[in-house]
Formats: C-alpha cells, structure tokens, sequence
C-alpha cells in the first residue's frame, strides 16, 4: 500500500484497538496529546462516562497525536481534543462539542438508538446484528449540527466518511458540498459536484448545495470588497451595484451585510419589489438551507417589505 513500517504497525495498533472492537461495540475515540490542557480536563469525563456506559456497549481509546500523527493525519485531526464516535469502523458521530458529562451521555444515548451495539458482547464477535449498518439519516444529522455549529472543517471530515457508507444519499453529497464550501475548500466542493451522476444533480437537496458552490465563486478580496461596497453605497439605485456587492460579501461570510442590501433593493423596487434582487435574495436562501434560523429571520423581513 505505498506505507512505510512504522505507518503500517500504527495502522495494525488501529485495527487492534479500535477498529475490530468497534464491530460490535462503540467506541468513543479521543486524539488528544500532553501539551493539551483543554485534553486533561476532558479526560477525566471520557473515562468516567465510558466506564458508566461499558454495559451499554461502549469502551475508549485514546490517540496521542505526536505519537501517532499517522492515524491523526487520516481523520484529518485540525485540533485537540477532537472525539468521535466510531462504529464498524466509521466515524458515525462528532462528539467534540460534548465536553460535560451530561452532553457527552445525552449524545451518547442518542447514537445507541440508531446503531445496534451489541451490549456485553465480545469484541470483534459481532455476528448478523454487529454487521447491520448505522441509521445514515442520524448521522447526517449530526453531520449538519456540526456544520450549524460553524466547524465547517470538521463537518466535511464526517461527511466525507459519510459519502464512504452511502454515496448514492443526495443528503449526503449535499452535506458534503456545503461543507466544503463553507470551509473555503471552493475547488474540491466543484470537484465533489462534478463526479456526481445527473439524476443526483437534479435532486433538490444536490440543487441546494450547487447555489451555495455558486455563490462562494464570487469571492474577492478584501479591497475588491471595499470597492463593491462603495460602488453600492454611491448608487443606491443601480441593482447591478447592489447585487454584485451582495454576492461577494454573501461569499466573504458577510449574510447579515448581504442581505440588509438586497433587502434595501428590494424595498426600493415599488410594489412588486425588485425581482433581480429578490431572485438573488432566495438564491442565498437556498444556498443555506431554509430551516436556517438565519434565513427565517430574513424571510420574515422580506414578508415585511412584500406584504406589510
């Protein structure tokens, strides 16, 4: 496989100790390393919850990143701590964000609803139940969480995993694309869109993360934004301005800014509106999903201005 001999005994200690246990259990897996603080406080919580969870089905085990960069550089690691949930080899939950013992058993008791761990079984026995594959819309819920809770970097690395277990889920290809989008990775998202076949592409969930690859294609920098900025702000009715200002500061992570100017445009547009701003308005609204508080809090502002 191209790996050198001490790439090949981390990756054997990896299957020994997380993978094949990992087919009947869960494991709760922590890269952590001596020089992380945030690491030894989270410590004494992973072991005390695994420990009250091993009848459930769940064990721990540790990486220690300067030791084993090899495995941490596989997981794509970009800071400590960083835990996962594992089973049947596959990261099926970010548990990052868990760092109390009351969030850290409320994950843990949502994930051993969806997945069938086999509590008390032997590892590495897992039989026909330890071979049934874990509750993909769960996961790609979790998968979503993460990338709400603005760690784009992280929610790509799950989704990644997650396009391994169900390639065919236009749910998971979306979760991919917008990740990788909102992670500035623009290139790799285009890459991830244009293997798809076309009846994924059509899908509207796919639809809804390619409005987002389209927007983030108007990036610039930051003098180019300034000029956007002033240009829209010196000819408040030119659309045209308004919406290319929109657009790149929509791309540079600016929403509120984004949307405050089409809003205005809209606004200015009489009693229909300005159809070009409002169309690039539900555009953006797309791109980010319309479950997302923030594009709630937009549309009712939109229902202001249309309706009154």
């Amino acid at each position: 496989m191209g790996l050198s001999i001490e790439e090949q005994k981390a990756v054997e200690r990896f299957r020994k100790e997380v993978v094949d246990p990992s087919q009947t259990k869960l494991v709760i897996l922590d890269f952590w390393a001596e020089w992380c603080g945030p690491c030894k406080a989270l410590t004494p919580v992973l072991e005390k919850v695994a420990a009250e969870y091993a009848d459930k089905g769940v064990i721990l085990a540790k990486i220690n990143v300067d030791k084993q960069k090899f495995i941490a550089s596989q997981f794509q690691v970009q800071s400590i701590p960083t835990v996962y949930a594992i089973f049947q080899g596959q990261p099926v939950a970010d548990l990052t964000s868990a760092r109390t013992e009351s969030q850290l058993k409320q994950a843990l008791d949502q994930i051993l609803q969806q997945v069938p761990v086999q509590a008390g079984a032997a590892d590495g026995q897992g039989g026909e139940q330890g071979q049934q594959t874990p509750d993909i819309d769960q996961l790609v819920g979790m998968g979503e969480q993460v990338l709400a809770d603005g760690d784009a970097e992280r929610a790509a690395s799950v989704f990644m995993q997650l396009a391994q277990m169900a390639p065919d889920k236009p749910e998971v290809q979306s979760g991919l694309i917008r990740a990788l989008v909102a992670a500035g990775q623009t290139e790799a998202a285009q890459q991830a869109y244009d293997a798809l076949p076309q009846e994924m592409k059509d899908d509207a969930l796919v639809q809804q993360a390619y409005s987002a690859l389209e927007l983030a294609g108007t990036q610039v920098d930051t003098g180019e934004l300034d000029d956007l900025r002033k240009a829209a702000a010196e000819r408040p009715a030119d659309t045209d301005a308004q919406i290319a200002f929109a657009e790149a500061a929509f791309a540079a992570g600016e929403r509120d800014e984004a949307a405050e100017v089409l809003l205005r445009a809209i606004q200015g547009g009489g009693e229909e509106g300005n159809a070009e701003a409002k169309e690039k308005l539900l555009k953006m609204f797309e791109a980010v999903g319309m479950e997302d508080p923030w594009v709630f809090a937009q549309r009712r502002k939109l229902s202001l201005i249309l309706f009154g």
